[in-house]
């Protein structure tokens, strides 16, 4: 049976699973507009961040929440040959299989042909590994209507960001995800921790705590995640030689090591 520490661990496993996501205030927030913004005739909608602050999990989750709804499709790694591209849209949203490969001319008159009101609805994760060729028919895909796309994007260092550069007017809904706060990060943590049970580990994450963990994650959900399972497999390493330390606070050398074994800071 694996003990509290090891369950502690696997609750901030590095994956994108929607039965991990954690509500917040602010996430739920964005969340709701991004749903809310699916409702409208808008052609394209874009969510953007920088990595770790959730966009995949957002797609994920929205995917995961829809589908018994409406006509959804997820493609979670970037597919780059645009034969292969339209090719894959054509057999899952309309349902037309092609032996061979199928060009943009191609697959819009399959777009024209199949229109419906029920319009199916494209995520698309990492849209920055894109061809920009491939991306500038998506752009020419969304202005028919005939298909809606939500679209996830790395923010670039410049404030004028990626997709207003290559996007245009195209966009007609931009969403950014940030890092948490401080408090954001305490309740994370803690919630990651009471949906696995381990009641006491949560207790574990006081204010002092957080503000050390903060100061080397800076709220990146990821970078958090990496972290707390190293300090969790430190422990559980600890618990089989029976040198626990106490269950009352996380000792600084634990975060410290942690933190260099997860790569936030050099040794």
């Amino acid at each position: 049976m694996d003990s509290i520490y090891e369950n502690s661990r696997d609750a901030f496993l590095d994956t994108v699973n929607s039965k991990d996501y954690v509500q917040l205030d602010k996430v739920s927030t964005i969340y709701q507009s991004l749903k809310d913004s699916i409702k409208k005739p808008l052609k394209m909608i874009l969510l953007y961040g920088k990595p770790g602050t959730g966009k995949s999990m957002f797609l994920n989750k929205l995917y995961n929440d829809l589908a018994p709804l409406q006509n959804i499709f997820l493609y979670k790694t970037p597919i780059l040959d645009e034969e292969e591209f339209y090719k894959l849209l054509a057999q899952d949203l309309f349902d037309t299989k092609y032996s061979g490969g199928l060009n943009f001319t191609q697959f819009m008159k399959v777009v024209s042909s199949k229109k419906s009101e029920d319009i199916p609805i494209v995520l698309l994760d990492e849209a920055q590994l894109y061809p920009e060729v491939l991306m500038e028919k998506i752009r020419l895909l969304s202005d028919t209507r005939a298909l809606k796309f939500v679209i996830t994007l790395h923010k670039t260092e410049k404030e004028d960001i990626i997709a207003k550069e290559h996007f245009q007017t195209r966009i007609w809904e931009t969403i950014e995800l940030e890092n948490s706060s401080q408090n954001e990060l305490k309740i994370y943590i803690q919630k990651k921790l009471l949906k696995v049970n381990c009641f006491d580990t949560a207790n574990m994450f006081q204010d002092n705590t957080i503000k050390k963990i903060y100061k080397l994650t800076k709220g990146n959900y990821r970078d958090t995640n990496k972290l707390l399972y190293t300090i969790f497999d430190i422990y559980a390493a600890y618990e089989e030689n029976d040198k626990l330390p106490r269950m009352d606070k996380i000792p600084n050398k634990f975060i410290e090591m942690a933190a260099i074994y997860s790569g936030l800071i050099d040794a």
